[in-house]
């Protein structure tokens, strides 16, 4: 394996930094949307906050603008408070109303970037990010939307109920979409929670997931230049995978001497 010089040690501080924010931030988020069924929740919010910003990007200049993140969390929030109101009057046909905006998001943002130049590279960049290129001003600007929404969660539990819960996802799928993309944002809130089934502390269990994944993710792919947001959702799903065998490997184990 290459061993990291300065430079590489460089690149990959902001990401780990910017990995660690989202993987503390979307492992409660993703426990409760698996508890609530709605798993899809987290590619539609990301797509439609992901066209909020290509929009804005079109008319207003730099995506990374002030203009540009308003326009991105109005429409997450806008997608927020969609679902909601689907889960209060049509709680069946909740993730068929969360699927079918997913694919008209998807489908609105083709037609968005299909006269630009660049459109396939941005559409790369929305979906699988570019987490290596985020900068310490990034992190700067993000995290205080993380902070605050891990601090309402766990000083106001009231908050993870009703709209409260979607506002704040929308606020922090908003941040995650522009740091890592929508690939890494569905698998930083599903994975750990899947990985985290039957753990006696499901939020702690999933934190530990998603931090070993973005370790070994932001490592992997800055050691051996390969793009770095396919390489997240492979370490995702290899750590989550993991730490299901070994829980169950321990369970059982634990049974069978208990039965001795």
């Amino acid at each position: 394996m290459p061993v990291p010089d300065a430079e590489t040690l460089g690149i990959m501080a902001p990401a780990l930094v910017a990995g660690a924010m989202v993987a503390l931030t979307h492992a409660p988020l993703g426990v409760e949307v698996l508890r609530r069924g709605i798993v899809f929740i987290d590619l539609a919010v990301a797509q439609i906050a992901g066209l909020g910003l290509v929009v804005a990007s079109l008319f207003s200049g730099p995506k990374h603008g002030w203009a540009a993140q308003a326009t991105a969390l109005f429409a997450a929030l806008g997608a927020a408070f969609l679902f909601r109101l689907a889960e209060k009057w049509i709680p069946r046909q909740l993730e068929a109303v969360i699927g079918s905006s997913f694919v008209l998001a998807a489908s609105l943002t083709l037609l968005a970037l299909s006269d630009s130049p660049f459109g396939g590279e941005e559409i790369k960049s929305l979906l699988s990010g570019q987490i290596l290129f985020v900068t310490w001003k990034d992190i700067l600007t993000h995290a205080p939307v993380y902070a605050f929404i891990l601090a309402l969660w766990f000083l106001r539990p009231r908050v993870r109920g009703g709209v409260w819960f979607y506002l704040l996802f929308a606020a922090a799928i908003t941040s995650s979409v522009q740091l890592v993309g929508v690939y890494v944002v569905f698998a930083s809130l599903i994975l750990p929670a899947l990985g985290a089934l039957g753990a006696a502390s499901q939020t702690a269990a999933a934190w530990t997931v998603g931090m070993a994944s973005v370790v070994a993710g932001t490592a992997a792919a800055t050691l051996f230049d390969a793009p770095a947001g396919p390489v997240l959702v492979a370490t995702y799903c290899v750590v989550a995978t993991l730490a299901l065998v070994l829980r169950n490997a321990v369970s059982k184990q634990t049974q069978h001497l208990t039965r001795q």
